[in-house]
């Protein structure tokens, strides 16, 4: 993959967006259900160095995947575990969906030339948050996915801990079979992001 400087500039701002409020809303969330761990780590802010991996964000802009600092939480502090993982885990994907469409929206409502530098960077923005939607559902850890599969399977623990333990291994080893053999698609989540924006484009009448 060529690593294009100037074309990464219209990236920036929907990564910072992206990685941003996804955190911030699981910090959020976490709070509400009665743990202030995020909140006393400084995390329940829009403050983006704050959320920002430096590596993490370095390889999303150029390999196209990275992360950001995950928020922690203790569910010893939840009112109700079972559901508060799983609204946690949830909470930053769906944040980045509701970017996507309020972008999608956006580049409908306003007059912007299309190809232009706003027009681009917004474009980027949409596709990035439905990425950052679409890759964080991944059921493997350290994806949020993985919370909302695991907290199914705390029944039978042999199962639970292998998954838990090797469940990241398996994802890297995933990612990593992508980067070298490109006619292979270990992960072909790309279909699926264009689903969801095309589908929200034609929905709302923009021309993607």
């Amino acid at each position: 993959m060529e690593f294009n400087f100037l074309r990464s500039l219209y990236f920036l701002p929907g990564i910072i967006l992206g990685l941003t409020v996804h955190e911030f809303c699981h910090a959020y969330v976490a709070k509400i259900c009665g743990d202030t761990t995020s909140e006393e780590q400084g995390r329940l802010t829009l403050n983006p160095l704050k959320h920002i991996d430096l590596t993490g964000f370095i390889f999303l802009i150029v390999v196209g995947f990275g992360w950001a600092k995950p928020v922690q939480f203790n569910e010893n502090n939840l009112r109700n575990p079972k559901y508060d993982i799983m609204k946690i885990a949830i909470a930053g994907p769906l944040s980045n969906a509701v970017i996507a469409m309020t972008l999608s929206v956006i580049l409908y409502v306003l007059p912007i030339t299309y190809q232009s530098d706003m027009h681009r960077i917004i474009y980027s923005a949409i596709f990035i948050n439905w990425g950052l939607f679409v890759f964080n559902l991944i059921p493997l850890p350290p994806l949020d996915g993985s919370h909302l599969l695991l907290n199914q399977l705390r029944k039978f623990p042999l199962l639970y801990n292998n998954l838990y333990k090797y469940g990241s291994f398996l994802f890297i080893a995933l990612i990593v079979a992508t980067l070298i053999t490109p006619k292979i698609n270990f992960l072909p989540i790309w279909p699926v992001i264009r689903f969801f924006a095309d589908g929200f484009f034609s929905l709302i009448g923009v021309m993607g």
